[in-house]
């Protein structure tokens, strides 16, 4: 078990990045290919490679907190002195926290509705609660991953003042 646990941790969204861009590219280019080759299209190509789409930019956002690769205004982090810059980074990744739980919470409110009204995409006929639950994953597994980071630069604060 903890072996899975590990393999997940390193690994999850890494895999299911690839799985969907590997999937929507597939789809996509099946797409191209009917439309231009056979003259017929599917009716549903675009809107799944849409929703795999969607998807991916939530587990991607995810990937980029665990890997710490989040767009951060270096200028601003220099404005502060050296000593400094490492609490103001743990506090920028803890408003990073709120907007995760925030969001998530939201994300679960968004699917409830989905679930409530039983919404359902035109072309698919898939539910919509499928689709929002990217937002209740992607920023789930982000509130871990910011929740990792923080301790881990918790963890390094130590190190360097020994």
């Amino acid at each position: 078990m903890k072996n899975i646990l590990n393999w997940l941790d390193n690994n999850l969204e890494e895999y299911l990045c690839v799985l969907l861009m590997s999937v929507s590219t597939i789809i996509i280019f099946i797409q191209v290919i009917m439309r231009y080759i056979f003259h017929s299209s599917l009716t549903w190509s675009e809107e799944f490679a849409r929703y795999c789409f969607i998807w991916l930019i939530f587990i991607a956002n995810s990937y980029a907190c665990k890997r710490r690769a989040h767009i951060k205004i270096e200028a601003a982090l220099k404005l502060f002195p050296q000593k400094v810059r490492p609490y103001v980074v743990i506090i920028g990744e803890l408003f990073t926290i709120i907007l995760a739980v925030y969001i998530f919470k939201t994300g679960i409110s968004l699917v409830q509705f989905q679930i409530t009204y039983n919404k359902i995409s035109p072309a698919l006929g898939v539910p919509m609660w499928a689709v929002y639950m990217a937002l209740v994953v992607g920023f789930g597994l982000m509130l871990i991953r910011e929740i990792q980071t923080v301790w881990l630069r918790i963890r390094e604060l130590g190190k360097e003042e020994e």
